[in-house]
């Protein structure tokens, strides 16, 4: 990639993997789906079930070929978020509530100005924290070992 292609990069994604999009531009105008996969890299994105495409490949080892159709990327300038109060597809802009959380809400004409959430399958982890110490993890004991002293000033280095 050149640098200009990377300086036309979305620095804050509005859309996120799990979240229900309408199409605005191209084929499947007017229909809704959901976020498959986010491609930051390309500004694209993997609508479920839509903008589907033929696909030839070739037999390999362990594999056959044929003709498939298989979803193809959108640029995101042709999607919008659904607003979850009316339904209809909106601006996505961010809010901070009383206690201090950020959420994202709808914006735009028509909308609702309603909270729309973040979908759970970004909670979902694709590979798990380990649950044992491994070789370049810092020891427990090593951790809670108390190095300085703030009354004494034990520990200070000398500058």
């Amino acid at each position: 990639m050149g640098w200009k292609a990377a300086e036309k990069l979305i620095r804050h994604w509005k859309i996120l993997r799990g979240d229900n999009v309408m199409i605005i531009r191209g084929k499947d105008k007017g229909e809704t789906g959901l976020v498959k996969r986010v491609i930051r890299s390309q500004n694209r994105v993997i609508v479920e079930g839509k903008n589907l495409v033929k696909k030839h490949i070739k037999q390999g080892q362990g594999h056959e070929g044929g003709i498939f159709t298989v979803e193809a990327p959108l640029h995101v300038s042709n999607l919008q978020v659904i607003d979850p109060v009316t339904g209809k597809p909106c601006k996505v802009g961010t809010k901070y509530l009383e206690d201090g959380t950020k959420v994202r809400v709808s914006r735009g004409l028509g909308a609702s100005g309603s909270i729309i959430p973040r979908p759970e399958i970004l909670k979902i982890r694709t590979t798990p924290r380990p649950t044992v110490a491994g070789a370049k993890d810092t020891p427990m004991d090593v951790v809670l070992e108390k190095t300085y002293d703030a009354k004494t000033g034990l520990g200070m280095p000398d500058l």
